[in-house]
């Protein structure tokens, strides 16, 4: 007898969704550039790479570079600013009927605040992702997201201006995890991404340079997923928002590690790069894991790890 079936549904807190495979901010555009094989077909949604008030040329080149078991990115968060993304690219994904959660950042809160309360009116979008791994200006140019008592106070300054459900994508450098998250969800937030990437360099030994223009960078790729995957098991065991889950997935197993430690989404990025194709993989590889183990719905999966001892190191 063919088994049922299991319902894919993804509910995010006020957001439901049709599944829970996400494109990561960064590493799918803004949804409307042509991606090979309809690579954004069948997605839960899209969250666009970051969106800020003004135009951003982002950094000089070289600003990617492989690294064993993943990449080096400094792309300086580019991108075509606020009025020629609402403009010029929210138009086709509403045609198109793609879920979109736009993540946008700024560089003092009074920046952030203008856009949400310019996003958070728009038809057309489905949430807001929160970058908190900016510099901020005024503070000495550190991030954010690495002060819990500036985090609480920008997402609450957020929060007040816009109802759209809104989520916030953690730093997982120089903050403690739970920290972190306590202040964000404290503040208002519908939910959490964990995380962003982790800070990291690389250099070209014959140079004697770095090999990114600027020195430093953003490490993604497999190679971050176990230190991802800690974080978002220590942060869903006790966050009464959902928690996302973004750090190295290539494959449906790696997918299937974060529910099973209390993801309730997951969002693909860099592993899209090399293999478009990814996404639907992914959710097929979740949809026959469900089979298999006769689950009728992810809220059976999610959360599912055997007890073990909570220990530190």
């Amino acid at each position: 007898m063919e088994k049922t079936a299991p319902d894919i549904n993804c509910p995010l807190g006020p957001i439901i969704l049709a599944n829970p495979v996400l494109a990561a901010s960064g590493t799918a555009g803004y949804g409307t550039e042509d991606l090979p094989g309809g690579a954004l077909s069948g997605l839960g949604a899209l969250v666009t790479k970051g969106i800020s008030m003004e135009p951003r040329p982002g950094n000089p080149p070289p600003r990617i570079v492989e690294t064993p078991c993943g990449m080096l990115n400094a792309i300086g968060l580019q991108n075509i600013g606020v009025e020629a993304f609402l403009g010029e690219h929210l138009p086709i994904l509403t045609e198109l009927g793609v879920r979109v959660i736009v993540n946008f950042f700024g560089e003092s809160e009074e920046e952030y605040v203008r856009l949400a309360s310019k996003l958070g009116g728009c038809e057309g979008l489905t949430g807001l992702e929160l970058n908190v791994s900016c510099p901020n200006v005024k503070k000495g140019g550190r991030a954010f997201g690495r002060d819990p008592e500036v985090l609480h106070h920008l997402v609450k300054k957020v929060r007040a201006e816009t109802s759209m459900p809104l989520w916030v994508k953690l730093t997982p450098d120089g903050v403690e995890p739970l920290e972190a998250a306590q202040a964000s969800w404290e503040a208002g937030c519908d939910g959490l991404t964990v995380a962003n990437t982790y800070l990291g360099m690389a250099v070209d030994v014959e140079k004697r340079r770095p090999r990114i223009s600027i020195g430093t960078g953003g490490v993604s790729g497999p190679a971050i997923r176990p230190l991802t995957l800690y974080r978002v098991w220590k942060v869903a065991a006790v966050a009464p928002v959902p928690v996302i889950a973004c750090g190295g997935i290539t494959c449906a197993r790696d997918a299937l590690e974060y529910f099973i430690v209390g993801a309730r989404a997951v969002q693909i990025g860099s592993g899209a790069f090399g293999n478009p194709g990814l996404y639907g993989e992914v959710l097929e590889g979740i949809r026959d894991y469900m089979i298999r183990h006769s689950l009728a719905s992810l809220e059976q999966l999610v959360g599912s790890l055997e007890e073990m001892p909570r220990v530190a190191f």
